[in-house]
């Protein structure tokens, strides 16, 4: 099994080059670290090749390396272990009764967990703003726990998009604050159901509010707004808990 010592090594330093999007771009290609990230990115059939400190055989190309060399392909502040190198946009489209939609929300953290519940809830797509944060940052896989490998996401014009959903009988629930928006529990989330949430900071505008069906906000006990990721989870869940009571 071939072992690779030094950090000045042609490929690692062009693996290493995948912690900068515009590299992840070109390449296609993009890393993730753990256990846990790369079973599931094997099980989704993305996973291309691994580097190990020692062999992990799990009918994958397996490359040794030393610490310092795992090291550099980590983003991690810790040794490395493990690291996988998978291919994106591997997860065909397919149909799905409940979308998530992100307008501009641009913490990766936030992303990556948006995505961990939109898997666990049955969204099977999600739909992403060209202002969203990079899918394949570091942050947002490993926030992810392995979701992104499962599900289908794009990129549209989010207007555009909601127009287009709505011809297509999807009813379009906005997260907002605004006075008129319903509380969550005094929503029926129909079969085929879209979920719209926005910025960390300025939440979604005027306009894709106005675009949508109606809008909706959590009641809550104290302060006046929740994280995006958290109100979005919370979104997910009454519209997956109303769908298992019908189904």
């Amino acid at each position: 099994m071939e072992t690779i010592q030094s950090t000045s090594n042609k490929t690692i330093k062009a693996l290493a080059k995948l912690h900068q999007k515009k590299y992840r771009d070109q390449e296609n290609r993009y890393l993730i670290e753990g256990e846990h990230l790369v079973n599931e990115a094997k099980n989704a059939g993305v996973l291309e090749h691994i580097y190990s400190l020692s062999p992990y055989p799990i009918g994958i190309p397996n490359t040794l390396c030393s610490q310092p060399v795992l090291n550099k392909l980590s983003s991690q502040q810790s040794d490395a272990v493990l690291i996988g190198v998978c291919r994106k946009n591997a997860t065909e489209s397919a149909a799905s009764d409940h979308i998530l939609v992100l307008n501009d929300v641009q913490d990766p953290g936030n992303l990556g967990t948006l995505l961990r519940s939109a898997y666990s809830f049955g969204f099977e797509k999600v739909i992403l703003s060209p202002g969203c944060a990079d899918l394949y940052n570091s942050k947002t896989i490993q926030s992810s726990q392995g979701a992104l490998f499962h599900i289908h996401v794009e990129k549209q014009d989010i207007l555009s998009w909601i127009g287009q959903a709505r011809s297509e009988g999807f009813a379009c629930f906005a997260t907002a604050l605004h006075s008129h928006s319903r509380f969550l529990h005094e929503i029926s989330f129909p079969k085929k159901t879209a979920l719209i949430l926005g910025n960390e900071g300025s939440g979604l505008p005027d306009e894709i509010i106005k675009a949508c069906n109606e809008s909706v906000k959590i009641e809550m006990a104290a302060f006046e707004s929740l994280n995006v990721a958290i109100a979005g989870s919370i979104g997910m869940y009454e519209a997956f808990i109303q769908s298992s009571r019908t189904d």
